[in-house]
């Protein structure tokens, strides 16, 4: 049973998660200031946050008839009938629980707008698959990743550890690089699933504008994050241009085996992508350890 806990876990996609945090350390680093603690609590948070949408995902998609036995993708629990929905539904709120109370720690650092942020959070968590309007049904996933595994986790991070927002071409320009880089996982996601979304009327972005142009736009977006960044890059030495060079060079040869695979076949494309963005914001990282050092 644990195996299946783990599996509903989704752990190929937790490392979009720990990126966004990295990002925002590389962030604090550049600033001169790095916090081990709201570092750490940053992760928890945003680990803790992730497996409850994911939890949410699942049983939210089951309980609307979203996904059906035999999907292209990784094994969904409920679906297949190894996790009870009630159980699942369970799990979800205590995972939001746990976030809830790290959030709480993370006051000690902040200010108590963070609680509004927190929430909305853990609303957005929820949102992305039910409600009046889940946002992955009508197209608004990819946005949504964008916000939520980029802009709000990086710029909160290093807020967190800097108690002050400055160097705001730079923090934007690396949070927004980076919640691009995130969506590209959720493309491959849904570039998988295309034909089981289109059955059961759930609109992605794969299923507006079809393989081709998502295919496009996975190796587009790539491109887009590293020259966004370049408020960063034009203050490094020659020498840093190697992080974004090599980004691209594993972003490429992901998007090649993605165009030549179907089915289940992307499905390790799928960690791929969130490994190449987890490299890539710990070479970030250290890049700006090396420059600060």
């Amino acid at each position: 049973m644990a195996k299946k806990w783990i599996e509903a876990m989704r752990l190929r996609t937790l490392p979009v998660s720990i990126a966004g945090v990295l990002a925002g350390c590389g962030c604090a680093v550049w600033q001169g200031k790095f916090s081990i603690v709201p570092a750490l609590l940053c992760i928890l948070f945003a680990i803790s946050a992730q497996i409850a949408s994911n939890f949410g995902n699942e049983y939210y998609d089951f309980k609307n008839g979203i996904d059906r036995k035999g999907r292209e993708g990784f094994r969904r629990g409920v679906t297949e009938g190894d996790i009870s929905p009630k159980a699942m539904k369970h799990a979800t709120f205590i995972m939001l629980g746990i976030a809830a109370i790290i959030g709480c720690a993370m006051l000690f650092y902040g200010s108590l707008w963070l609680i509004a942020a927190g929430c909305a959070i853990m609303l957005f968590a929820l949102a992305y698959s039910t409600g009046p309007y889940p946002l992955s049904h009508h197209g608004l996933g990819d946005i949504t990743v964008v916000i939520f595994f980029g802009v709000i986790p990086v710029t909160l991070t290093c807020y967190l550890q800097t108690g002050e927002w400055s160097h705001l071409p730079e923090l934007l320009s690396t949070s927004i690089a980076t919640g691009l880089l995130a969506a590209n996982v959720l493309i491959v996601n849904n570039y998988r699933d295309m034909e089981d979304d289109k059955a059961v009327g759930k609109i992605t972005t794969v299923v507006i504008f079809g393989r081709t142009v998502m295919g496009q736009a996975y190796l587009f977006s790539g491109i887009l994050a590293m020259g966004i960044m370049t408020p960063l890059w034009v203050q490094m030495p020659a020498w840093a241009l190697s992080v974004p060079v090599i980004y691209l060079l594993l972003h490429v040869a992901t998007w090649r085996k993605l165009k030549q695979s179907k089915g289940a076949k992307l499905n390790p494309l799928l960690g791929r992508s969130a490994m190449n963005l987890l490299l890539f914001t710990l070479l970030l990282l250290a890049l700006l350890i090396a420059r600060c050092v």
